[in-house]
């Protein structure tokens, strides 16, 4: 169970007043606090809807909706791996199931130590480059299955755990 500190309770309050003369502000609130932690946990909608007035039935369906929002927290890198139709046609399966293979998780999993989460995407809209990956926003094009010990490298280099 998550103990919320009263800095951070405060910290979403604060978000929520900012946006409180917003005719529909839960998704601005959330993308704000997702920016802020990294996901939303129960007990931060919980907050959430008693300063909103907007049910938590209604707030866990919007987080549970749309994917880049997260009930967990998600790892320093986040690896998008698109499976979209041009992407899955150009091999993005056999992708995904090498960082899959290589980082020991499935799709949707963080790695122990917190340092790569992987999640399966649809379309992204790179369809031209599939089959693409995205990791923390950087694009890499017509990714090889033989590319990604080295794409993993790289990041585990820049993250210090090597």
């Amino acid at each position: 169970m998550l103990k919320l500190s009263e800095a951070a309770v405060a910290q979403i309050n604060k978000i929520c007043d900012r946006y409180a003369d917003e005719p529909t502000p839960l998704i601005m609130i959330l993308e704000d606090i997702q920016k802020e932690y990294g996901y939303i946990p129960l007990e931060v909608q919980e907050i959430v809807s008693a300063k909103t007035g907007i049910s938590v039935a209604e707030i866990y369906g919007v987080v549970t909706f749309y994917s880049f929002f997260s009930l967990k927290p998600k790892g320093k890198y986040v690896i998008g791996c698109c499976l979209g139709t041009a992407c899955y046609v150009k091999g993005a399966q056999r992708v995904i199931d090498k960082f899959s293979e290589l980082l020991g998780i499935k799709p949707g999993g963080t790695t122990e130590d917190g340092m790569f989460t992987i999640d399966a995407l649809r379309c992204i809209g790179a369809c031209s480059i599939a089959p693409a990956v995205t990791i923390n926003g950087k694009v890499y094009p017509k990714v090889d299955v033989k590319d990604i010990p080295g794409i993993i490298a790289e990041y585990r280099k820049a993250g210090g755990a090597e």
